[in-house]
């Protein structure tokens, strides 16, 4: 797992003013709380006394308040009051890690690191917001009991689609080598199908039943480690753009942030066949990954035959690879040995300004 990335931390609509939301990502727990001005604020959710958690408590006064002595913390992370000490200023120390946050599409994202702003990758963008002639669909939101990377790896292979998603008429590519181009912060391809097996037809769902499937193009790439965008272009202008933003609970599980846009049956009374057809092919793909041994992705790429359809796996572990060299990478093996007797935080953004922190930051890996 790596930091200093966008994640997803919960939806808008499930965030309110009047009770803080606990979300678990990167092996830690957030806190999540909406201040008078509806602005949400994400946290540690370790209160630095004594380890209280701040998402079981309440939200009073625009500060998020410990259920266990009453400590209260604003949106930037800084204690403002400890009851028991009553009229005297909290210390420069009782303070907690504030990330910055980001609301859009339905969703609350946070910034999870310390990079300064301009330094940051971009916050999540879907370019096809506001054009013309196309629809977003609400946020559908589901779990997967597999590591996220393994998620992000599926959705970057077009190999798969042929033995994986029989309804759709399992489409082959023409060929299978891929040419994978970089971005500053991810890679993407694009390649074109050969069209449906005939003994599949009958099977094709509604979204493609009415269609000509000669000339289908799709394509893939991914923004940091936890951002997948996938592209369907059927002929005669007939496009879906997927976005998948990826949330790892842990080294098993993965919240999925799931953002469909359209430009073909437009309007609201399109979204539920639509949206059933999206995570019917969604379900074809969990039911492979959950099985996928080892859990995680191997850190050598000896120890997996690839093939030249794998090629934008192997770029996006290379990307991994930039990452884990930037630092960036989570030890998670000595994280969970620790975490009996340590609370870790995701470093943020203040770190860098000031010292005289309680909580350790997570440990990151090394060769």
């Amino acid at each position: 797992m790596y930091f200093n990335f966008w994640y997803p931390i919960c939806l808008g609509e499930d965030l309110t003013q009047d009770v803080p939301l606990r979300a678990e990502l990167l092996g830690v727990r957030l806190v999540a709380f909406r201040d008078s001005n509806n602005t949400a604020h994400v946290l540690s959710d370790v209160c630095i006394h004594r380890g209280g958690s701040l998402s079981k408590g309440k939200v009073d006064s625009d500060c998020v308040v410990c259920p266990y002595h009453g400590w209260q913390f604003d949106g930037s992370g800084r204690c403002v009051s400890i009851p028991s000490v009553e009229g005297k200023k909290p210390p420069a120390r009782a303070k907690i890690d504030s990330y910055p946050v980001y609301e859009r599409y339905g969703i609350i994202f946070a910034f999870l690191g310390d990079l300064p702003e301009a330094e940051r990758p971009p916050v999540p963008l879907i370019e096809e917001d506001g054009m013309d002639g196309w629809e977003l669909s609400t946020p559908i939101v589901f779990e997967v009991g597999a590591y996220f990377e393994r998620s992000v790896e599926n959705g970057l292979d077009p190999i798969h689609n042929e033995f994986v998603h029989p309804a759709q008429g399992a489409p082959t590519v023409e060929d299978s080598s891929i040419n994978v181009e970089d971005h500053e912060w991810g890679s993407s391809f694009e390649i074109a199908f050969g069209g449906y097996k005939q003994a599949d037809k009958r099977q094709k769902v509604a979204l493609t039943s009415d269609t000509e499937t000669e000339g289908l193009r799709a394509g893939s790439w991914h923004i940091g480690p936890n951002t997948l965008i996938t592209g369907i272009h059927l002929p005669e202008n007939n496009s879906f753009v997927q976005y998948f933003f990826e949330a790892p609970l842990s080294d098993r599980r993965t919240k999925i942030f799931f953002v469909p846009t359209r430009n073909n049956n437009l309007g609201a009374e399109n979204n539920e066949w639509i949206n059933a057809t999206y995570m019917n092919v969604a379900d074809e793909d969990i039911a492979i990954i959950e099985e996928l041994w080892p859990i995680g992705t191997p850190d050598n790429l000896t120890k997996e035959l690839l093939a030249p359809g794998d090629a934008a796996v192997v770029k996006y572990r290379e990307f991994l690879k930039t990452w884990e060299n930037n630092g960036w990478r989570i030890d998670w093996s000595n994280m969970q040995n620790a975490q009996t007797n340590v609370a870790f935080a995701i470093p943020s953004p203040a770190r860098r300004e000031s010292g005289n922190w309680i909580l350790d930051t997570v440990p990151v890996y090394t060769d």
